[in-house]
C-alpha cells in the first residue's frame, strides 16, 4: 500500500488525468449501456420456462407473461344478454389492431365465466409477446384505444393485469436513473458537509461520480457478452455512490488524522493509504464476493445482476486509492477550508458511549441479541412470491377495472390464469380433468387459432386465486401433479409455475451460495484480522444481521406495517422472490464493509498496546461517526432509489436501507464492541498452521493490566 501511494503521488496528474478521460468515456457510453440492458426474468432450462418458449414460439405470445384483462360495461339497464355480437367486436378489434396478442374471450370459448354476476360487465384475456427492452411501453393504451373505438354506444371500456397495476397506469418510470442519483447525492453532501465542516466534503462526491461513469463504461462489454439486467443501472447508480462515498470517507478522515497530528501533506496521504487503503481493499474484496455468489445460480437475471454488481466496488476500489490520493497529495490541504472540525483526537461522545457498552457489555450483548432474536423469529413467516394485487394500486383505472370485475364475482385469479399446452386431440379431456382440481376455478380450450395451432392446443386454466406466493402457488402444484397423468400435455406455463420453478432453482442452490459467501468471507477476514475469532463472529453476526433485515420487510411490506403509511401501498403479502437474495447479496459485503471499518481500528489499536477493552473504546470512538455517517449515505441513496417506480424496487431500496441503518446501530455500534470485550484475549489468537498458508503473522494476545483504564475508578 505504502508503494501505491507513493506512486500515485509521483504521477498524480497524470492519476487525475487517466480518471478524467474515464469521466469523458463514461458520460458519453453510460447511454448506451443503459439501452442494452433487459427485461428477462426466464429461468432456462426449468419446466415452466421451457414450455413458455415453447407457446411463444407456437402462438406468437403469452407462456411468460401475465394476460391484460380488458372489460366492457354496458350501461345502467342494458345486459350482456343479447349485445353478445356488439361485446365479440369490441375483443376482435384488439386482436386486429394490436400486433401479437391473443384475445380469449366468451366468443371462442362458449364459457359465460367471462362475464360478471349482473351480466352488464365482459371481459376477455389478452395474452402479449415478451418484449425484454426496458423501454418497451405498457400496452394498456393501444388496447384500450382499440377496445373504444369498437364498443357500444354508452358502454365503458376499462384494462388491468399485473403489469398495468403495478405501474399504476404511469409509464413515466418515476425519476429515473439520473434524477434518483441527484438525489441521493444532495442527502450524501449534507452528511459530508456536516462530517468535514470544509470543502472537502465535495471530494467525496467527485470519486463517486467518476466511480460510478467508470462502472457504467465496463459494464458495456458485458453487455455483448450477455444479457444484462435492466435492474443493474439502479444499482450501479445509486450503491455505486454509497460506496465511493464510504470507501473515500474513510480515506480522507485519516488523512485529516494524520495531517492533524502534524505529519506533512506526503506522508499523512502514504499513512492513509497503509492504514484506511488496507480497510478500503478488504472492504471492496467482501462486497464482490458476496456478489459474485449470484454467480453460482442457474439464473440470468440473478448472474447479471452479480457480475454487475461485482464491477461496483472494482470501480469504487480503484478510484478511492487512486484518485483520492492523487487529489489530496495536490490540492487536498487548500480544500480542507474552513477547517471547523479536527481530527487529532477521539470524539467524545462516542468514547462515552463505548465505555457505557465495554462496562455493561452483558447487557448490552444480550438486548442487541434479543432484538434481533425477534426479528429472526419475524422472518420465519416470511412469504416468497410476488406483490398481491392489493398493494400493486389503490386508485387509478386499472384498479376501479379490477375492482368492478370483482363485484362482479371474477375470482382475482385471472390475474394470474395457467397455461397448459397440450395435443389438440387431448386438448378437451385435458380441459375437463383439470377443471376438477381443487382450487381451479374454470378450464377452457379456446376455439380458432387463439387457442390451436400446428396440432397444439393451449387449455387456460384459471385459479380462483391469484397464484402470487409461494403459499397460493399450491393449486399450480396441484395442477402440474395432474397433468403428469394426462396424455398428450407438454407442460405447464404462468406466473405460478415460474415461481415454483424460481423456488427450486435459486433456492435451491441457496445453501451453496451462502457456504461459498462464508468460506471466502472467513479466509478473508482471517488475513485482515489476524484472529479465527474475530473473522467467524463477523460472519455470524452478518448472517442474523440479514434475517433480521428480512424480518423488517416483512413487517414493513409484506404485513404492510410501514407500506401503507410512507407508500400508501397496501400488504403485498409476499416479498417479490427475488429480492431476498439481492438483499442477501449487498447487504452481506455492504455491512461488512463497517464490520472491517470497526475492526480494523481495533486491532490497530490493539497491536499498539492497548489493552482489548481500550482498544474498543478507542477503536469505536475513532470510527463511530464515520460508519454512522456512512450508513446514513447509502440509506439516503436507497431513499432515493425507493422513489423510482414499481413496488419490487422500493421493496428492495427499503430493505437494503433498513438492513444498512439496523446493522449500523444495533450491530455494530452496540454488539460488535460489547462482544469483543467479552471475549478478550480469545479476540487474538492466530496460530503458526493457520498464519503460514495466508501468508500472515501468527497473533497471540499480549498481557493486559489487571485494571483497564476504560474501568479505572
Amino acid at each position: 500500500m505504502r508503494r501505491l501511494a507513493e506512486f500515485v503521488l509521483r504521477h498524480r496528474k497524470a492519476v487525475v488525468a487517466f480518471w478524467g478521460l474515464v469521466l469523458v468515456a463514461g458520460v458519453l457510453l453510460a447511454g448506451r449501456t443503459t439501452d442494452r440492458l433487459t427485461i428477462d426474468f426466464s429461468l432456462p432450462g426449468q419446466p415452466g420456462t421451457v414450455t413458455a418458449h415453447k407457446i411463444e414460439d407456437a402462438f406468437g405470445s403469452g407462456g411468460d407473461t401475465s394476460p391484460y384483462l380488458v372489460s366492457v360495461t354496458l350501461p345502467a339497464g342494458q345486459t350482456i344478454t343479447g349485445h353478445e355480437a356488439d361485446i365479440g367486436r369490441v375483443f376482435t378489434a384488439i386482436g386486429d389492431a394490436v400486433p401479437n396478442v391473443r384475445v380469449i374471450d366468451e366468443a371462442n370459448t362458449g364459457d359465460k365465466a367471462f362475464r360478471t354476476k349482473d351480466d352488464r360487465t365482459a371481459y376477455a384475456l389478452v395474452f402479449y409477446r415478451f418484449n425484454p427492452s426496458p423501454s418497451q411501453k405498457l400496452l394498456t393504451d393501444p388496447i384500450h384505444s382499440a377496445a373504444q373505438k369498437a364498443m357500444p354506444s354508452g358502454a365503458t371500456v376499462g384494462v388491468t393485469g399485473q403489469d398495468t397495476l403495478a405501474s399504476g397506469g404511469d409509464d413515466s418510470g418515476g425519476p429515473g436513473v439520473l434524477g434518483e442519483t441527484l438525489l441521493g447525492a444532495v442527502g450524501a453532501l449534507a452528511v459530508l458537509a456536516f462530517v468535514f465542516a470544509s470543502f472537502l466534503a465535495l471530494l467525496p462526491l467527485v470519486v463517486a461520480a467518476v466511480s460510478i461513469l467508470a462502472t457504467f463504461v465496463m459494464l458495456l462489454p458485458l453487455t455483448y457478452a450477455t444479457d444484462m439486467s435492466f435492474i443493474v443501472q439502479f444499482l450501479v447508480a445509486l450503491i455505486g455512490l454509497g460506496v465511493a462515498i464510504d470507501y473515500s470517507l474513510l480515506f480522507v478522515t485519516r488523512w485529516r488524522e494524520e495531517r492533524d497530528r502534524g505529519r506533512d501533506n506526503h506522508e499523512a496521504v502514504v499513512v492513509a493509504m497503509e492504514r484506511a487503503g488496507h480497510a478500503v481493499v478488504f472492504s471492496g474484496v467482501t462486497v464482490a464476493i458476496g456478489l459474485l455468489a449470484l454467480v453460482v445460480l442457474p439464473v440470468p437475471f440473478m448472474r447479471s445482476m452479480g457480475y454487475g454488481g461485482a464491477l461496483i466496488p472494482l470501480a469504487s476500489v480503484l478510484t478511492t486509492l487512486t484518485l483520492t490520493p492523487a487529489i489530496l497529495g495536490g490540492i487536498g490541504p487548500r480544500v480542507d477550508w474552513p477547517k471547523i472540525r479536527h481530527e487529532n483526537r477521539a470524539s467524545r461522545a462516542w468514547s462515552r458511549w463505548t465505555s457505557a457498552v465495554v462496562r455493561h457489555r452483558w447487557i448490552a450483548a444480550g438486548t442487541a441479541l434479543a432484538a434481533l432474536a425477534a426479528l429472526v423469529g419475524v422472518f420465519l413467516g416470511i412469504k416468497i412470491g410476488l406483490a398481491s394485487s392489493e398493494s400493486l394500486a389503490k386508485s387509478g383505472p386499472a384498479y376501479e377495472t379490477l375492482t368492478t370485475l370483482e363485484r362482479g364475482g371474477v375470482p382475482t385469479g385471472v390475474l394470474t390464469p395457467m397455461e397448459v399446452l397440450v395435443r389438440t386431440d387431448q386438448a378437451q379431456p385435458v380441459a375437463a380433468e383439470l377443471a376438477k382440481v381443487d382450487g381451479v376455478r374454470a378450464a377452457f380450450v379456446p376455439s380458432g387459432p387463439a387457442g390451436n395451432r400446428g396440432g397444439q392446443s393451449i387449455v387456460v386454466v384459471i385459479p380462483d386465486d391469484e397464484t402470487v406466493n409461494s403459499k397460493s402457488v399450491g393449486v399450480v402444484k396441484r395442477v402440474k401433479s395432474t397433468t403428469e397423468n394426462l396424455p398428450g400435455v407438454v407442460g405447464v406455463a404462468g406466473i405460478g409455475a415460474a415461481q415454483i420453478d424460481f423456488m427450486h432453482a435459486v433456492y435451491g442452490n441457496f445453501p451453496l451460495m451462502l457456504t461459498i459467501i462464508a468460506l471466502l468471507t472467513y479466509v478473508l477476514l482471517v488475513r485482515a484480522f489476524r484472529s479465527l475469532l474475530l473473522p467467524f463472529k463477523a460472519v455470524l453476526l452478518n448472517l442474523i444481521s440479514l434475517a433480521a433485515t428480512l424480518g423488517l420487510m416483512v413487517i414493513f411490506w409484506q404485513n404492510g406495517h410501514g407500506s401503507d403509511a410512507i407508500f400508501g401501498i397496501a400488504a403485498t403479502g409476499a416479498i417479490t422472490f427475488w429480492i431476498p437474495l439481492m438483499v442477501f447479496a449487498f447487504l452481506f459485503g455492504l455491512s461488512m464493509d463497517y464490520e472491517v471499518f470497526i475492526l480494523s481500528r481495533i486491532r490497530e489499536e490493539y497491536d499498539a498496546g492497548r489493552s482489548t477493552d481500550d482498544a474498543v473504546i478507542e477503536g469505536v470512538a475513532r470510527t463511530g461517526r464515520l460508519v454512522t455517517s456512512a450508513a446514513l449515505i447509502l440509506f439516503l441513496a436507497f431513499a432515493a432509489l425507493a422513489s423510482g417506480p414499481g413496488t419490487d424496487l422500493k421493496t428492495l431500496a427499503t430493505g437494503l436501507g433498513i438492513g444498512i441503518l439496523l446493522d449500523a446501530t444495533i450491530v455494530r455500534m452496540l454488539l460488535v464492541p460489547s462482544l469483543v470485550s467479552l471475549f478478550g484475549s480469545w479476540n487474538w489468537y492466530l496460530p503458526g498452521w493457520a498464519a503460514r498458508p495466508l501468508r500472515v503473522q501468527p497473533s497471540s494476545p499480549h498481557p493486559e493490566r489487571a485494571e483497564p483504564e476504560s474501568r479505572a475508578p
